[in-house]
């Protein structure tokens, strides 16, 4: 059966335009954009009419990272791929890729294995994955080529926690030079795992135990050197380089400077670097725990070095590194030793609205607004123009977004799995109103109406920004 929605008297705003215009959707896909109150719109028939009127049209967001039922540090992060997609529509993000782990001593194949019999039939929007590459040898570099055919298109590596996913300089060396033959893209966890390991032990004998150590033992100067030397062993394999999660000035600098040099390096940030600080990582009573993530948050002024970045284009991507655990029974296995606090916020619900207000507060434009939770992740991993965009062809997937209402974010009212927000209390402008996902409403007016199964597998070409 053929469908055909018409959404009427919104301003339509991608990464390269913003305009007047009526939306025609067929089939799940775009079929057309016509200019508000022409013949040519009129003319639209549709089974099902939205009207949009002072309202933004925006294509879904695509968050490019985040972490459903991750293990780590003895438990698993608390959002199930139906909780944590359920929250990411509700939050206007239509399509996340999340990270498959392989485990050392095992097979890529088993850890992709593993991620897609977690979220296959479960999924309210798209996903992807991309895989996290724990135990480099000649097999996983082989298979490195057959993922890659599979739709999966970029490998995580890591030069922190030692012992669970690092890889020596050796182990990147050989997956980087992989990458440049095959066409994946590395994706880096870059923070000096040896020796914050060797700090962390001090800080512990120091009796310095609690959550805001955590913050000034991963130093900023040990981002900004794994950040140089991920950069200098890709520039040695011919290999591209997106560096994740991006907290702080000395490794922003690190990235202008390759890009400077004409480099192919890429970088993310995510909203809790924008707009939270160590200062949340030393409130009292062990509640800083809540705000343990790595790499960590950093004192407030590091913020006008991201923001900048994010003008001049040096970061390309905001994700969330969505990772949620819950501060009851999870964030609590640190009590007396921050060391054992799991890593990770929640957030998949909160991006899209915290960067529209970043737009009000003149951090950023409109359309870059699309541009760093829209376009450009879609184009880092592939997925341009069938997500990001608002285009003929493109998938349906379509927000419709209120610019004007107010909202507090709060545990209380947020879809996430997890015991608290990491934005209690702040006000913000701009809600999401409806969201549909290859022309499926997932959102209706404020209600959930989507379903776990919806969302499919959606594989990926290689990194457009390469092409």
């Amino acid at each position: 059966m053929s469908s055909r929605t018409v959404i009427r008297g919104g301003l339509v705003i991608t990464a390269s335009d913003e305009i007047h215009a009526d939306v025609l959707i067929e089939d799940g896909r775009i079929a057309a954009l016509a200019t508000s109150g022409t013949p040519a719109a009129e003319a639209c028939t549709a089974d099902r009419t939205i009207d949009a009127t002072g309202k933004y049209v925006i294509p879904g967001g695509v968050d490019a990272h985040t972490h459903m039922e991750l293990p780590f540090g003895g438990t698993f992060a608390s959002d199930t791929f139906e909780t944590g997609t359920r929250a990411a529509a509700w939050g206007g993000t239509t399509t996340i890729i999340d990270f498959a782990v392989q485990s050392v001593g095992h097979s890529l194949r088993e850890g992709l294995d593993a991620w897609h019999a977690k979220a296959e039939g479960n999924c309210a929007v798209d996903y992807g994955f991309h895989m996290i590459v724990s135990d480099v040898n000649q097999e996983t570099l082989k298979e490195m080529d057959l993922l890659i055919e599979e739709g999966v298109t970029s490998f995580k590596q890591f030069m922190a926690y030692p012992g669970v996913f690092y890889s020596d300089d050796g182990q990147i060396l050989r997956a980087m030079q992989r990458s440049a033959e095959n066409g994946g893209l590395i994706m880096m966890h870059a923070e000096n795992g040896i020796a914050i390991d060797v700090l962390v032990e001090q800080a512990l004998a120091r009796g310095e135990t609690d959550p805001r150590y955590h913050g000034e033992v991963r130093k900023a100067l040990l981002e900004a050197e794994a950040t140089h030397r991920a950069i200098k062993l890709a520039q040695v394999a011919g290999a591209p380089l997106y560096v994740v999660h991006v907290s702080a000035t000395e490794a922003v600098a690190e990235l202008a400077r390759a890009r400077d040099e004409g480099l192919n390096v890429f970088g993310e940030t995510c909203p809790q670097y924008l707009f939270l600080s160590t200062d949340n990582l030393a409130e009292p009573d062990f509640e800083g725990a809540k705000y343990v993530c790595s790499t960590p948050l950093r004192p407030k002024e590091h913020q006008a070095a991201l923001w900048r970045g994010l003008r001049t284009n040096d970061l390309q991507v905001v994700s969330t590194d969505h990772c949620p655990f819950c501060f009851v029974g999870q964030k609590e296995l640190g009590r007396g030793d921050f060391s054992k606090i799991p890593n990770g916020l929640p957030g998949v619900e909160n991006r899209m609205d915290l960067l529209h207000q970043a737009v009000l507060d003149g951090h950023i434009s409109r359309r870059r607004w699309i541009e760093i939770a829209c376009a450009s992740p879609a184009r880092m991993f592939g997925l341009y123009p069938k997500k990001g965009t608002i285009a003929p062809g493109a998938d349906a997937d379509v927000v419709i977004y209120d610019p004007h209402a107010e909202q507090v974010m709060s545990a209380e009212t947020h879809h996430m799995n997890v015991d608290y927000s990491a934005y209690e209390g702040k006000r913000v402008t701009g809600r999401v109103e409806t969201v549909l996902s290859r022309g499926v409403p997932v959102i209706t007016g404020r209600e959930y109406t989507g379903h776990a199964g919806h969302g499919v597998f959606t594989p990926r070409s290689t990194c457009q920004y390469l092409n």
